[in-house]
């Protein structure tokens, strides 16, 4: 399991360990959030869509945990999630305008 936590060691090495817990709670933060755009995302109004942030910030610092404390591979995850649904919508998008072009 240490062979997947390569990000972790790199913030650790270039960083040190004094601002650790909320260098690893932007990173989540703003992994989340992009990976909550790529696959869940609705048009909501202000209020929801603020709501909806603020629990990810609450969601975040429980992960933030995961990350720093028990030192689980979480931005590594997160990463392969937005790659895989960065994908997904790519080809949703080519899918949806080749049958655009077809009609």
């Amino acid at each position: 399991m240490d062979g997947f936590r390569f990000v972790f060691d790199m913030v650790v090495e270039v960083n040190g360990t004094e601002n650790i817990f909320w260098i690893f709670y932007t990173m989540n933060f703003i992994l989340c959030a992009i990976a909550y755009e790529l696959g869940f995302a609705r048009k909501l109004p202000l209020g929801k869509t603020i709501f909806v942030y603020l629990m990810l910030m609450v969601g975040t610092y429980i992960l933030t945990i995961f990350t720093t404390v028990m030192r689980m591979p979480t931005i590594e995850s997160l990463l392969v999630i937005i790659l895989v649904l960065a994908v997904y919508r790519i080809r949703l998008h080519t899918q949806r305008k080749a049958n655009n072009s077809k009609q």
